[in-house]
């Protein structure tokens, strides 16, 4: 659904009106094309200390394509090493680094802040690294302009292993991500031979694929290489088949639900997956006075057993090949909570919860790594039907003001599933614009 308010906001007449009333003034975001493959300007690195890194990330930098400089004028994106702060004076080098530059980030820009993990044995070191992810959520809320602002910690002896996520974050894929805290393993990365198709060779299977956030996760996982299954209930065959069909991927009907729906996976893909995406989920809304029992039950089966339950069989049965990548869809509400969602958000915080327990295990037992997205407010057919002020509170009530697009979402999705993105894992990443509800 279009957004009136957005496109108003970019006319003469409402900046003038939005700026005299205070209102928000949310920018167009440069989303991925053809056209736009990268941020199409400067990459300034800056470093806050002495740090160990530098020589490494330099040549990782280099490697997403855009030009690496040490000063420019107008930056499309700016990487601050800031691994070596270990005590809060050092903080000022953060300050010292970014104040005389952050005024000059072109539209749209990218703010990557590397740190490294709080240390459990040096409390000094904790918190100044610890201070970082404050930073990093408040710079993301005051940017503006449609810039975007991450905290990356990283293994500083394993900078390698933040190539994809950098070639993410430093690029147009990731323009409705931000404030986020990503914390990476030392895991080696596997082996991309073409980064213009990450997956190519690959199968992956997209459950609730038929339409909306799963259709397009299905579409982007495609245009990147992989062969699709394509995984919907059968009462929307029809669609399924257009949308497998359109993306040359296979349709497979089938209630994630039913008892034998690993087996039928399996069947499915004869060869294994590399690439399974747990996106099929519904609401059942109702406050919990008024919820009654089958409603909170089917919306648990669906959005968190079925998940378990697939899941655990299929690591079982060896059906998802060693190196592979498992992505589930978790939500805001399991966040921050929302009203008249009791059900939805306990379902999606339990996928939370089962992303942080199963991910290293998996990586240990099966060369499997594990990670969910956490969508906000995007733009379906679902938020279309959304009364128009509650819709428009759900748009403005993120640090971009505006609602995502289910491809935000997809390459996300893309980002976890790439081969080079062995360390990814354990992460719960939001896809909110920075929503201003939750942490």
């Amino acid at each position: 659904m279009a957004d009136r308010y957005l496109h108003f906001t970019g006319t003469a007449p409402g900046r003038f009106l939005t700026r005299k009333l205070g209102l928000p003034q949310p920018a167009p975001l440069r989303r991925w094309s053809p056209g736009t493959p990268t941020l199409g300007g400067p990459l300034l690195h800056l470093t806050a200390g002495d740090s160990a890194a530098t020589e490494e990330l330099g040549a990782v930098l280099a490697a997403t394509g855009l030009e690496v400089t040490g000063s420019a004028e107008r930056p499309a994106g700016i990487v601050l090493d800031a691994t070596a702060v270990d005590t809060p004076g050092k903080l000022a080098g953060v300050h010292a680094e970014l104040h005389p530059v952050i005024r000059s980030l072109a539209p749209g820009g990218r703010v990557v802040v590397l740190g490294v993990r709080p240390s459990a044995d040096d409390h000094h070191q904790a918190a100044a690294q610890q201070a970082l992810e404050g930073f990093v959520r408040s710079l993301g809320k005051e940017i503006g302009r449609g810039a975007t602002v991450q905290l990356l910690r990283i293994a500083p002896e394993a900078v390698g292993a933040a190539e994809s996520t950098l070639r993410f974050l430093l690029s147009p894929r990731s323009a409705y991500v931000s404030g986020q805290v990503i914390e990476l393993t030392p895991a080696a990365p596997g082996p991309v031979a073409d980064w213009a198709a990450p997956l190519a060779g690959r199968t992956a299977l997209v459950t609730g694929a038929a339409r909306g956030i799963g259709a397009s996760v299905a579409s982007v996982l495609a245009r990147d290489g992989a062969r699709v299954i394509c995984l919907d209930i059968p009462q929307v065959r029809e669609e399924l088949a257009r949308t497998a069909e359109d993306l040359g991927a296979t349709a497979l009907p089938l209630d994630i639900t039913a008892d034998d729906a690993a087996e039928r996976i399996a069947a499915a893909a004869p060869d294994g997956l590399d690439v399974l995406v747990h996106n099929a989920g519904i609401t059942r809304d109702r406050r919990l006075a008024n919820m009654p029992a089958e409603r909170w039950a089917s919306v648990v089966d669906v959005n968190l057993d079925s998940v378990l339950r697939t899941t655990d069989a299929l690591l079982k049965a060896g059906t998802l090949n060693r190196g592979g990548r498992i992505v589930a869809t978790a939500s805001i509400a399991g966040i921050a909570g929302n009203n008249g969602q009791t059900n939805y958000a306990a379902s999606k915080a339990g996928i939370i919860g089962l992303v942080r327990s199963l991910a290293p295990r998996a990586a240990a037992d099966h060369d499997v790594t594990v990670n969910a997205v956490a969508p906000g407010f995007i733009e379906t057919k679902m938020t279309a039907a959304v009364p128009l002020f509650i819709r428009e509170a759900g748009r403005r009530m993120n640090s971009l003001a505006q609602g995502g697009l289910p491809v935000d979402v997809a390459e996300t999705t893309a980002w976890f599933a790439q081969p080079a993105s062995t360390a990814v894992n354990g992460q719960v990443v939001r896809v909110c614009g920075q929503s201003l509800l939750g942490a």
